[in-house]
């Protein structure tokens, strides 16, 4: 007699992982979404099988994630090119899918193979996509799960540097003001983020941009929002001193200086120097 029938079903491979959520990603296409029932099952699909990435990526709580697995659907996320329909596809999906989707999104990122982080790599030759998660901020349904996927690619200088000289990080001067505060706060996470996260990368935009840049932030620090201005200012005074000596390490250190900074750096010398002592001793400068 066959017990086959007690048998559990084989754990399924990376690939086959990989090509179940693109199916059912892809599934969500325009006729689907018209008819509600098909809606309703094609989304219970889709947050089934992130559920089942997550735990690949992450373990279950019991078992620990296999490491070569996890590599092994990193290249094929990027293969398939289900980052792309990650992105296109977050409007269209329920609240428990978006939360697993941006987990999985975080752990993607991180993880290298052969020392490569090939979801930053596969970002850099998308980058439209980027600008696609700033515009979400304007879309409160998203909002806040755009944020932390954009937060999470702001970790890497080329993405953060990508975000910086586009058109699209200006949004976030109207963004940090919108009416909704949870959307508005989060928005400045992000902005914030973008601009202390890698001081080599915003001094060269601010060397590059700084009257635009200065001129539309003197506007959030002047704002009648209150909680516009308050973020704008709430960094303590230690905090902005350290920040401020990252980014102007950067000018210092330029061997191709133009005359009139090496002047003001000459005439302001004592006054630097004793600037430089105040500094937390604890701090790494």
């Amino acid at each position: 007699m066959s017990f086959s029938f007690f048998k559990a079903s084989r754990p399924k491979t990376p690939q086959e992982v990989v090509k179940t959520i693109k199916d059912s990603l892809m599934a969500l296409d325009t006729k689907t979404v018209v008819e509600v029932k098909a809606l309703e099952k094609a989304l219970e699909e889709v947050e089934k099988n992130f559920v089942t990435l997550r735990c690949m990526l992450c373990g279950d709580g019991e078992v620990e994630p296999n490491m070569d697995q996890v590599s092994q659907l990193a290249l094929e996320v990027c293969k398939e090119d289900v980052p792309a329909l990650m992105i296109q596809k977050l409007p269209n999906l329920g609240w428990e899918a978006r939360k697993d989707l941006v987990h999985c999104w975080s752990i993607l990122l991180k993880q290298k193979v052969d020392s490569r982080y090939c979801s930053v790599e596969y970002i850099e030759n998308h980058f439209e996509f980027l600008d696609f998660l700033v515009v979400c901020y304007d879309n409160k349904e998203i909002a806040l799960n755009c944020g932390l996927m954009l937060r999470e690619c702001i970790k890497f200088p080329t993405l953060a540097k990508y975000i910086l000289e586009s058109a699209s990080f200006e949004l976030f001067f109207k963004f940090v003001e919108l009416p909704n505060f949870d959307v508005a706060s989060d928005a400045f996470s992000t902005f914030k983020d973008l601009l202390t996260k890698h001081c080599t990368v915003v001094a060269e935009y601010l060397t590059a941009h700084y009257d635009e840049f200065f001129d539309l932030y003197e506007k959030l620090v002047t704002s009648s929002n209150y909680v516009t201005r308050r973020q704008s200012l709430k960094d303590s005074s230690k905090n902005i001193q350290i920040a401020a000596f990252h980014i102007f390490k950067v000018f210092v250190a330029n061997p191709s200086k133009p005359r009139e900074v090496k002047m003001i750096l000459a005439k302001n010398r004592e006054k630097l120097l004793e600037l430089l002592l105040n500094l937390s001793a604890g701090k790494d400068l």
